[in-house]
This record gives structure tokens, C-alpha cells and sequence, in this order.
């Protein structure tokens, strides 16, 4: 399973461990990224998603405005 959220299309990046004698070696960093199971609002039916806190957080607010969204198409 690939670590990309399907709203904020955050995903792993690479970054360096620095240790106390200043040597940098290379580890991943990962995003808080959960397989979800949501309601698409454009169908009315469940898809499962990967997605971020933060993008729950989007996907909640864009509910409040009424904004709308295709969950099929953002995960395409």
C-alpha cells in the first residue's frame, strides 16, 4: 500500500537521522496516512480510501460548506 492521501496527496519523503557527531544518513518520513472506508456524497456508495488527519479535516469541512466532491475522481 502506497502512503499518499487521496485529498492532500501527502506521501513519504526522505529526510536525514542527524547524529551527535554531525553524520546524516538518509530515513523515510512518513505521513499519517489510514485506509478509510467513506461515503462517495456524488453516489451515495462506500469507497475505501487512503487519506490523511489533515484530510479528514478537509473532507469535514468541505461537508460544512457544501462544497462538492467526487471521491471516485480524487482517488483516480
Amino acid at each position: 500500500m502506497l502512503n499518499i492521501c487521496v485529498v492532500t496527496g501527502k506521501k513519504t519523503t526522505i529526510g536525514s537521522k542527524v547524529s551527535h557527531s554531525n553524520v546524516k544518513t538518509k530515513r523515510a518520513v512518513y505521513p499519517n496516512v489510514s485506509k478509510r472506508r467513506l461515503k462517495n456524497p456524488a453516489t451515495g456508495r462506500t469507497i475505501t480510501v487512503c487519506i490523511s488527519a489533515r484530510g479528514m479535516r478537509t473532507l469535514k469541512k468541505w461537508d460544512r460548506e457544501g462544497k462538492a466532491y467526487d471521491l471516485a475522481k480524487l482517488a483516480a
